[in-house]
């Protein structure tokens, strides 16, 4: 049986699936962490050799004979994140990942250049802190001395797929998160880059080649079969971002969403047509099929409920089980969960609040409000997708991390108002990196072997009786918009 590698390469960790290329069952699983991180905000840094040695951990937990039936291999890696190389392929400094918000002047920099309208138009999106041309805006502002041994530019799965292959390439779903990639045309915007660069059509070739959804990279390196014990014939797919692989490894369909709990929080929709918001809540993404992934980010989601129950001293779950042991309809604080700052609404320099607190304030009380919180703004992604004209009228899929709480998983029901999918399969990343390996080495569409795969199958949760999420939810309403308005962050 012919097997194939779905990485997940994520800001905590790396995960590997190994699955049958043509039925997509799982003949094993590893995962390492990612060591060498420097998290003190708004500062967020890897060294990118910390995931090359994690990927090395988990092919090293597989058999022998598991490794050498691998046939194809793709990434589905962090978006953002920005990787400088010398053209010796050294890496010239820690990589600055999704979450470091030291670039947000340089992103208010960029949008005043152009206004909000102008970005949505030419790339879909309105650039934020998180965006690779804003940290690349950083570096030329603040360690220009770089700027002259740049070779190439990578994002985080890029540079894995470099590793892996030697290719200098990328896809349209993670390039799509630059700045300067217009996924509706299927093309680099130069007068975005010029934005950044003195001569942009000189920079050109420092920027990864953008391959189509099933378009083989080439064959995996004599270094990286000696590293990760592999046969030398296996192909390496163009990976793509992590939203995007768990886009695919869902196998959702226009109209389907997600609300994913991970370290940040996501709220996303496949469309067949490309999405264009100026007011900068919904990212215009492509995906990994071809089609769209219009997306809203929250940086602030399970590090809130994780970070609560570490005052209260219980763990995650032991804080599910306080929240859902909260008295319905007593009176509930409000928990406005941007502790490390904001991407959605931008405010990089918020702090979290506590509002309606009493004496008589229980623990539970707490702990549901963490937990509401952190959904209550997801939700209000949802809204945004829906005004940016997309259709969110299909199966809506919890997933990540948090998707394993009770509290979460029951909360969100309630939030919603209606059932709610929680996959079978929680390492979603990984899988539809699989998807798209296995299309790799048949030759055939990613979104095919999704439908083969009969991806998508979980639990199904409905909503408690008694209780009105949109009550719930206008409650969270009022002190979130007061944090949003000019001057108060």
């Amino acid at each position: 049986m012919e097997l194939v590698a779905g990485v997940d390469s994520s800001t905590q960790s790396t995960k590997v699936e190994l699955r049958a290329r043509d039925s997509g069952r799982l003949a094993a699983r590893a995962s390492a962490p990612h060591a060498h991180t420097r998290w003190d905000p708004p500062v967020s840094e890897q060294d990118p050799e910390t995931w090359w040695a994690a990927l090395v951990d988990c092919f090293a937990q597989f058999t022998e004979a598991d490794r050498a039936r691998v046939v194809a291999i793709s990434v589905a890696g962090q978006q953002h994140g920005l990787v400088l190389l010398h053209d010796d392929g050294e890496v010239l400094r820690p990589a600055k990942l999704w979450n470091d918000t030291t670039s947000a002047p340089q992103a208010r920099d960029l949008v005043a250049r152009l206004s909000p309208q102008g970005w949505a138009q030419r790339c879909g999106s309105v650039p934020l802190a998180s965006f690779t041309i804003a940290k690349l805006a950083w570096v030329f502002e603040h360690e220009s001395q770089l700027a002259d041994r740049i070779a190439r530019i990578m994002l985080p799965h890029d540079w894995l797929t470099w590793r892996l292959s030697g290719a200098h390439v990328t896809d349209r779903g993670d390039a799509s998160g630059t700045g300067w990639f217009d996924p509706a045309a299927n093309e680099t915007a130069v007068d975005l880059l010029g934005l950044v660069v003195d001569d942009p059509a000189a920079w050109l070739s420092r920027l990864p080649q953008v391959l189509g959804p099933g378009e083989a990279v080439g064959q995996i390196t004599a270094d990286a079969v000696s590293a990760l014990g592999m046969g030398d014939a296996v192909l390496v797919g163009p990976g793509t971002g992590d939203n995007m692989g768990a886009a695919l490894g869902l196998g959702l369909k226009p109209g389907d969403s997600v609300i994913s709990l991970g370290t940040s929080g996501t709220a996303y929709s496949v469309s067949r047509t490309p999405t264009s918001d100026p007011t900068g809540a919904v990212a215009g993404f492509a995906d990994a099929t071809g089609a769209f992934l219009p997306l809203v980010c929250t940086l602030n989601a399970t590090r809130v409920t994780d970070t609560v129950a570490r005052w209260m001293g219980v763990d995650p779950a032991g804080l599910a089980e306080l929240a859902l042991a909260a008295v319905e309809g007593s009176p509930t604080p409000v928990l406005v969960p941007y502790f490390d700052g904001e991407r959605t609404p931008d405010l990089p320099e918020a702090t979290g609040t506590i509002a309606g607190l009493r004496t008589d304030t229980s623990r539970e009380q707490l702990a549901l409000a963490a937990h509401d919180g952190v959904l209550c703004g997801l939700f209000d992604g949802l809204d945004a997708l829906r005004a940016a004209g997309v259709d969110t009228s299909g199966r809506l899929h919890l997933i990540g991390g948090g998707a394993r709480s009770a509290a979460y998983r029951i909360r969100a029901a309630a939030l919603h108002g209606e059932a709610i999918i929680v996959p079978d399969d929680d390492e979603t990343v990984a899988l539809g990196a699989a998807v798209q390996a296995a299309a790799v080495s048949a030759g055939r569409r990613p979104a095919e072997v999704a439908y083969d795969w009969a991806l998508g199958q979980g639990a199904i949760v409905e909503p408690p009786a008694g209780i009105d999420g949109r009550e719930v939810r206008a409650r969270y309403a009022e002190p979130r918009m007061e944090l949003s308005m000019p001057g108060t962050e």
